[in-house]
């Protein structure tokens, strides 16, 4: 179904199925032969879910190779990227508490379970925002699992559509006193001006010593939008042969948007970028051919601080 500005979702539905797919991603890179990330409860929170396609997957009764016949970019890419990706987060975050700062603001958190993993230093409070329904139902988990946070860890129910600033401070979000911000994962589901407003707004909560992380995307030429969303329909199409249909071409927007490093310098934030290219083959991974360069290839992770 085609993304509308009110539309609802659960994970296992729509954009909310994402967050189990990269959570299924996470689980298959760290039980990877010699791992770049570990974290152990991305496999029990997909199989909690309960959507059998993203099951299959992590108790290896589906194979990556099982979904990548003739595929650009499939899944064991993408489980090479989420590898990358995840310890790039998980840098970042570790570098910003380490250099003082105390609190963790990680926007549309979906399955994401860095407050049990990490190692955060002593005082860290991480915030953890998304709609309700996934706030609980992460949080339930892990408990039924027996596991605690590793930092405090306060959630914030709100769907990021509506008044999240007010809500984040009224968990005792501090705007005066320097934060950690990560956007994982979330600009491309955004409307070109709702990601617009997004920045704007951790800019304006962002005191002096402030760190920030996103991704960041040059638009996509228009003449390679319908080869873009051919792309990702042939992906669905071979999903959707193995029992799980997601048409991923309608989850995102794909229109003319500012690129996010860029409005980001331009609002006083010092950024360094590296691409998904670079971080693929210093972390040793396979580096990506032509076909697999036109749709990761301009990828960049980016972070960096606000002095002022």
């Amino acid at each position: 179904m085609t993304r509308t500005d009110n539309d609802t979702w659960d994970l296992a539905s729509s954009v909310g199925a994402t967050a189990t797919m990269v959570a299924a991603a996470r689980a298959l890179a760290t039980k990877a032969e010699q791992p770049l990330i570990a974290d152990p409860f991305a496999d029990p929170l997909v199989r909690a879910v309960g959507v059998d396609f993203f099951t299959r997957l992590v108790t290896g009764e589906l194979r990556p190779e099982d979904l990548d016949d003739g595929a650009t970019a499939g899944m064991q890419r993408m489980t090479d990227n989420m590898a990358v990706r995840t310890k790039f987060f998980d840098k970042f975050f570790l570098d910003s508490t380490r250099a003082g700062v105390r609190q963790a603001v990680i926007l549309a958190s979906g399955l994401d379970a860095r407050a049990y993993r990490l190692a955060w230093p002593a005082g860290v409070v991480v915030y953890e925002i998304d709609q309700p329904a996934v706030i609980d139902f992460k949080t339930r988990v892990l408990a039924e699992l027996g596991t605690k946070p590793t930092a405090e860890r306060r959630t914030v129910s709100v769907d990021l559509r509506f008044d999240w600033p007010a809500a984040l401070i009224d968990a005792g979000f501090d705007p005066s006193q320097p934060s950690a911000w990560s956007a994982e994962g979330l600009l491309g589901y955004l409307p070109p001006d709702a990601q617009d407003r997004l920045l704007d707004t951790i800019t304006e909560l962002s005191a002096p010593g402030s760190w920030i992380a996103v991704e960041s995307v040059p638009n996509i030429d228009p003449d390679r939008h319908e080869k873009a969303i051919e792309r990702m329909r042939t992906a669905s199409q071979q999903w959707r042969e193995h029992g799980f249909d997601l048409d991923f071409a309608e989850l995102v927007y794909l229109g003319d948007r500012n690129e996010a490093a860029a409005y980001l310098d331009d609002r006083g934030w010092q950024l360094t970028r590296q691409s998904v290219r670079d971080l693929l083959v210093a972390d040793g991974l396979p580096p990506l051919d032509d076909e697999e360069a036109v749709d990761f290839g301009e990828l960049q992770y980016v972070s960096g601080t606000r002095s002022t």
